[in-house]
């Protein structure tokens, strides 16, 4: 690599500093922190960036000199990757899954950088020679902080194809080795980079494709790096965040051991312990969760992420989707009967017999590992507690809604902007800056992509006992990931939105080659996730863009993240699978590893892939009508885009984005009513409250607070666990019934006779 002209001015840290940059006339500062927004005020208007977002928020110089591949960053970032990828993975099995975001290492990362400046020697090795380097070049910088920070997203990002391998050992309690598990997930997460690399300039360099959510970590980046004053009766930001770390961490024993029911307080069930309907009505985690709140961050941020940092119009448009759905919806469809819906549960992600009873999944299999069909007409057809089946209605029309919306309210933007791309246009200050660094050629994107899809043929072949993909299943799903990344990534950095393809990939391989569940399975991680990682890699590459980080010091650390994060999630799943007895079990006790995510994917793979949708969502199915979804979805946003040309002047309506709104419940199942309830008040009080009432506070402390509360709760939830749930010690109290509504889950119809309900006659 071609080093800078300025490291003969600077001892050399552990590799070196910005590697490739060639020197030209920038107007570049010493600083260890990139000019103000206020700097690019300065510039001609054509020079900055065209979005007045970036321009505000994103610096527009850049300090070739500033060390990134230091010996800190390695440490710092791989233990952060280690890190979140275990504490994500621990807590992902949990019925509360807390998902820990990169924010809580970019925060935490802060003080143990720069206590590292300043304590570790600063002495040159191997001086005057090729391998000078050093352990300490000098102050903790901000690009370290942001390569650290590529290094933990490969560790908060979910590893998706670990829910392959615990569905085959824990639910259809198949064989799979970790070899071959190894193989699937390392071959997915790598599959995305392929693309992510292919597509990177048309959906990064272009000024136009500016990723909205890179800027609240932009903004983080900066506020952490500017010098900072104690303000007079006040704290710092670290301050802050140590005190709301150690709050969070003493906190949750309650919740998370103690106490459990704190996870969802549903007052309803205390006041009428016998009634079903009122349990239906009030529970949070098996009803519509009406009153239900919870006293627990994980509750909170289980889902749909930190409420803190949700702006208020997007939690407003969840909270629109959620009442639609799941108060309107929801209690007409049961309690007109649709789909038989009285017979089964009001709200579960399980699968049923015609009678309520729980269907026997493994009675279907055969020997190697299919459907047996004359098994299958004995059991009968496959029933769905009629919310399960209207969220893949949903699903349904969200997609198509997406489309259309995009379409009518983006298209001539995203058609604008997408010939631009192509003709490298709308080049702004950011992209010339980056062209002084060298790039990473195409050639070696390609590579890792043709070797990685290789290997899942061979795998898929070799070992299609376990992974049941013929391999011209790995092909088809290769072409649709390859056709849908760039449309999605297009409007995913223009609108914010990224339309999910899981639903797709499941129909097409459950249509083409039915019966086969890990196959069907494997196809979507394949064709969906491979495309939703592409989004994340081409996400961090503009993160890096943004902050000036040089190509080829980025593409190392995501392969090596990368790698670390698989390597991480697998052993950690492992590990808790061999070890916790009744993992996923929900009829166990009090357990609190039910792996809720984990009962949905099996329930899809059964639905999709071992039984079919034809048979259930088909000609030959029960649920053919909600098919209908997919038109609905679609004409939603029409109605929305004549109502907004009809009434120019009402500048609301064009307020109404009916793809958030459709799919606001999404994350239902496995996500309860009690996570929604309350994520949506938090939001409220964040988003709407403090940020219009109290700015100056909001703006210091918002982001520092919720990485606080995810840090102290993670911490606290492993320690709980190590010291007491390995030991299997218990508090049996009635406060650690996680829901007291036993009554919330009985079926209503008569004659249908369910252990511990009621029967009606």
């Amino acid at each position: 690599m071609e080093e800078s002209t300025h490291l003969h001015q600077i001892t050399t840290p552990l590799i070196s500093k910005d590697e490739g940059y060639i020197n030209e006339d920038i107007d570049d500062n010493n600083n260890n922190l990139p000019s103000s927004s206020s700097s690019s005020r300065s510039l001609p208007e054509e020079e900055n960036s065209p979005v007045k977002q970036v321009a505000l928020t994103v610096p527009t110089t850049d300090d070739p000199s500033l060390p990134v591949l230091t010996f800190r960053m390695w440490v710092l970032g791989t233990i952060s990757c280690i890190l979140l990828s275990f504490l994500n993975q621990f807590f992902w099995y949990r019925t509360e899954p807390l998902s820990i975001t990169a924010i809580s290492a970019q925060i935490a990362v802060v003080p143990l950088g720069q206590l590292m400046a300043a304590k570790i020697t600063d002495r040159v090795f191997f001086k005057g020679k090729r391998w000078e380097f050093t352990l300490n070049p000098g102050p903790f910088n901000v690009k370290e902080h942001v390569l650290i920070t590529i290094f933990a997203n490969s560790g908060a990002g979910s590893v998706y194809a670990i829910h392959v391998v615990t569905v085959v050992k824990v639910f259809y309690k198949q064989h799979i080795t970790f070899f071959v598990s190894l193989i699937v997930i390392i071959t997915t997460q790598v599959l995305g980079f392929g693309w992510a690399g292919i597509f990177r300039r048309y959906l990064v360099e272009p000024a136009a494709m500016w990723w909205p959510a890179n800027l609240v970590q932009v903004s983080l980046f900066r506020a952490l790096h500017e010098k900072e004053v104690r303000p007079k009766g006040g704290v710092t930001r670290t301050q802050f965040f140590l005190i709301a770390f150690t709050c969070s961490f003493a906190y949750y024993v309650f919740p998370g051991y103690l106490f459990q029911m704190l996870t969802s307080l549903s007052w309803i069930c205390w006041i009428f312990p016998k009634s079903i309907l009122a349990q239906q009505l009030g529970s949070g985690l098996y009803g519509l969760g009406i009153g239900a709140f919870g006293l627990d961050w994980s509750t909170i941020s289980s889902y749909l992420g930190s409420p803190l940092a949700s702006p208020w119009f997007a939690t407003a448009n969840v909270a629109a989707g959620y009442v639609v759905v799941m108060y309107i919806l929801t209690p007409l469809f049961y309690w007109l009967n649709v789909f038989k819906a009285k017979t089964f549960p009001i709200f579960s992600d399980e699968l049923f017999t015609s009678n309520g009873q729980e269907y026997n999944i493994s009675a279907i299999i055969d020997s190697n590992f299919h459907l047996d069909m004359a098994a299958y007409k004995r059991e009968g057809p496959l029933y769905l507690s009629t919310f399960f089946a209207m969220t893949y209605g949903v699903g349904f029309a969200a997609l198509s809604a997406t489309i259309v919306h995009v379409a009518l309210f983006h298209g001539r933007e995203i058609w604008e902007q997408s010939k631009a791309s192509f003709e490298e246009k709308g080049m702004d200050i950011h992209t010339r800056l980056m062209r002084k660094y060298k790039q990473v050629p195409e050639w070696w994107f390609v590579c890792i992509l043709l070797v990685n899809i290789a290997a899942t043929v061979f795998a898929c072949e070799y070992y299609k006992e376990q992974l049941q993909l013929p391999w011209w299943g790995v092909l088809l799903a290769c072409g649709i990931a390859i056709v849908f990344t760039l449309p999605i990534g297009i409007i995913t950095a223009i609108t914010n939105q990224s339309p999910g393809l899981n639903i797709i990939t499941e129909y097409i391989i459950g249509y083409i080659y039915p019966g086969y569940p890990v196959a069907n399975m494997c196809f979507k991680v394949y064709g969906y996730i491979s495309m939703s990682q592409a989004i994340t890699f081409l996400q961090d590459f503009k993160l890096g863009h943004y902050m000036k980080i040089p190509p080829r010091t980025m593409f190392m650390a995501q392969i090596v993240g990368t790698i670390i994060a698989c390597l991480t999630y697998l052993c950690t799943a492992w590990w808790l699978m061999e070890t916790i007895p009744d993992i996923c079990d929900t009829t166990a006790s009090n357990s609190v590893w039910t792996c809720p995510s984990d009962i949905v994917f099996y329930d899809a793979s059964v639905i999709w892939g071992l039984i079919g949708p034809r048979r259930i969502f088909g000609d030959l199915g029960q649920y053919a009508s909600v098919n209908w979804f997919f038109l609905a979805g679609a004409i939603a946003p029409i109605l929305v885009w004549l109502a907004a040309k009809a009434f120019p002047e009402q500048e609301w309506i064009r307020l109404i984005n009916m793809p958030v709104l459709i799919g606001a419940t999404g994350m239902m199942p496995p996500a309860t009513a009690v996570n929604y309830t309350t994520w949506i008040l938090v939001g409220f009080l964040s988003g709407f409250v403090v940020y219009r009432y109290r700015p100056d506070l909001w703006q210091r402390y918002n982001y520092v607070l919720s990485g606080a509360l995810d840090a102290g709760l993670a911490f606290m939830g492993v320690l709980i666990y190590l010291c007491l749930g390995l030991e299997n010690i218990s508090v049996d109290w009635w406060g650690n019934d996680l829901d007291g509504c036993p009554l919330a889950s009985c079926p209503t119809a008569n004659g249908v006779v369910v252990s511990g309900c009621p029967v009606f006659t």
